[in-house]
């Protein structure tokens, strides 16, 4: 497989797995997914993305996967550099899964158009575990599988 190939295969599963476990866990909270998809979108719509109904949702889904590519892409130009995160997927995908949750949260989207909403300890964790679970791990396993030599 291809480069290109395995990092597109990383992205889509890992985005996939991220957008339906958040997804799942605000509809449980009541929240459509149409808001989150929103919500998303807000990072460079600001608040009108919320009025913007189905259009604005398909631009934060654009996003989402956007991001979930951004993130792999970096993994894998990493893996170039230090073979161990090829090697080692377990490890270095749960730490990666940590990283890209502390950049998201302290850097990307404080620097986003979102309207900010208070800390919650509740939410950092469960997205700390989705990340490390569902984004890191995905990302350095599918690498791993498709492009270990």
């Amino acid at each position: 497989m291809t480069a290109i190939a395995a990092i597109a295969t990383a992205s889509l599963i890992a985005g996939a797995l991220d957008i339906s476990a958040t997804g799942t866990l605000l509809r449980l909270q009541g929240m459509p997914f149409e808001k989150l998809l929103q919500r998303i979108a807000g990072g460079i719509m600001g608040p009108a993305s919320f009025n913007g109904g189905k259009p604005a949702a398909a631009v934060g889904l654009f996003f989402h996967f956007f991001i979930a590519t951004a993130a792999t892409s970096i993994y894998y130009v990493l893996s170039r550099f230090f073979s161990v995160l090829l090697t080692n997927p377990l490890l270095y995908g749960a730490l990666y899964g940590v990283v890209v949750h502390l950049v998201m949260t302290f850097v990307v989207i404080p620097l986003s158009r979102v309207p900010p909403r208070p800390f919650s300890s509740k939410a950092f964790i469960t997205q700390f575990v989705i990340h490390i679970f569902l984004v890191g791990l995905p990302i350095a396993l599918t690498l791993s599988h498709f492009l270990r030599t």
